[in-house]
């Protein structure tokens, strides 16, 4: 059975700190991320809770080595990948819950 996962990078209000993860429940981890629901957590600490970037993996395996690469990069590197898939660096959030 496939189980399929999501890479994600989110940010601050300001595009301050960026925040690399993966998880099955793209939608489900934002709404964590949004509400604070580990309050210790280091997005919850530097609010971190603006979807700026997301890919989809036909396998959880893939997102999690692809969060590991992800992690492994400059902030630069990070950076442009932001910009070349959200030039704009709105919160994607919202457009993703709509589907």
């Amino acid at each position: 059975m496939e189980r399929g996962g999501y890479v994600y990078i989110t940010t601050t209000n300001n595009n301050t700190v960026l925040y690399t993860g993966s998880t099955v429940n793209l939608g489900n981890r934002i709404n964590q991320h949004k509400a604070k629901y580990y309050p210790n957590s280091f997005t919850a600490r530097y609010n971190i809770d603006k979807l700026v970037y997301y890919a989809y993996f036909h396998f959880i395996e893939e997102a999690l080595a692809r969060e590991k690469q992800i992690k492994g990069w400059s902030r630069e590197k990070k950076i442009k990948l932001i910009n070349d898939f959200n030039p704009e660096w709105k919160d994607l959030y919202n457009e993703f819950v709509e589907y």
